[in-house]
Order: structure tokens, then sequence, then C-alpha cells
């Protein structure tokens, strides 16, 4: 492996009434999307500051929308196309394509350099790491090569994903680093913790 992270974030297209609309009847569709914008930006912020080897921003529907075309320019990112028909599909191929890689989605804004560096550390002595989220799925997941069986028909919606994955890590006998438990930012009372949290402004500005 490289001495400095390899680092994929996750993200869709800022759509008002496509992003956070678990968040819509709180925020409104506008400023859901705005929140995704910027969690996007944050996630990208908080990547680039590893000083990655590599850093991707895995795009969906496609790569088209401006915003995506921003933060390329702005943190020097590689724009990659999503594909598969569900999450688990997309998050394989794009293992497939880049491992070793630490793969963060954008709704975690206690994610931290930190973080990001002891999954990447985590690499050279596991074959995987995984930081669990407290709703019961993942904000991160890192792999020293690809494990197709770690996202395949996987109810992702579900609050089982993080339970799931242990139980398929186990059956693989794959060596994993359990990194600390964060929260992230998808429901009303996640966005009330946001602003409890001193991160609403910083996040939202």
């Amino acid at each position: 492996m490289t001495p400095e992270p390899r680092i994929a974030v996750f993200s869709k297209a800022p759509v008002a009434g496509e992003v956070k609309t678990r968040l819509v009847p709180l925020l409104g569709a506008e400023r859901a999307a705005h929140l995704h914008g910027r969690l996007v930006e944050r996630a990208l912020a908080t990547a680039a500051s590893c000083d990655p080897s590599m850093l991707e921003l895995w795009c969906t529907p496609d790569v088209s929308d401006p915003f995506f075309a921003r933060c390329a320019t702005r943190y020097g990112c590689e724009l990659r196309e999503q594909a598969g028909a569900d999450l688990g599909e997309r998050m394989s191929h794009a293992f497939a394509q880049s491992a070793p890689l630490v793969l963060i989605g954008s709704d975690c804004p206690a994610l931290t350099a930190t973080h990001l560096g002891e999954a990447w550390n985590a690499l050279r002595t596991h074959d995987a790491a995984i930081a669990p989220a407290q709703d019961g799925g993942y904000v991160l997941i890192a792999l020293a090569r690809p494990q197709p069986a770690l996202f395949e028909t996987m109810q992702w919606s579900g609050r089982d994903v993080m339970a799931e994955t242990r139980r398929r890590i186990a059956k693989a006998g794959i060596k994993c680093a359990e990194l600390e438990t964060l929260w992230d930012v998808d429901r009303p009372e996640d966005y009330r913790r946001l602003e409890r949290s001193g991160l609403a402004a910083e996040v939202e500005g």
C-alpha cells in the first residue's frame, strides 16, 4: 500500500426532493438539498486533509451535475460514476476498481481525518476496517481487496446492516478492525443532534 490513503466518497447529486427526503418535512426540499451538498463538501474536505494519494468522488445518477464539477475543482478529486442496481453493487464495483480503499458516504459530519487515517492504517494488518453508525449501518468501510460477499443481497435501508455485515465478516474469515461508532444525519432527530453539536452552522454556512 502507498503511505498516503486512497479515499472514495459516495454522493448523490444535490437535487431538491431527491436527497435527504426524511428531512424535507422539517427543512423543506431546497434546504435539505443544500444540507446534503454541504455534507458532501465536508466529507471531501476531511478526506483531502489526509493528503490522500487518490481521492475519488463516486457520483450518482452520473457525473454531469455542475455540483460535482465544482467539487472536483475545489477538492482535487477524480469524478467516477457509480455503477450497479443497488448501493451494495455500487460499493462493490468501487472496490473492484480501486482497492485498497477507504470508502465513506457524506452523511457523517462527526467523521474526522483521524478516523480515515485509522482505517487506512488498519489495512496494513487487517483485511478490512469499518466504522459502525449508531442507526445500525456503517459510515466507513475500508478494504485491502474486493470482498463482494459483504455487499450482495443486503437490505440497505434496515437497522441490521452492521449486524449482518459482522456475520458475513465472521463467515468469510475476514480480519476486520472495528472503529469508533459514529452518528450520521438522516432523520429529524439527527438534525437536532447536529444543531446541539455546534456543527450545524459550520455545515450549513
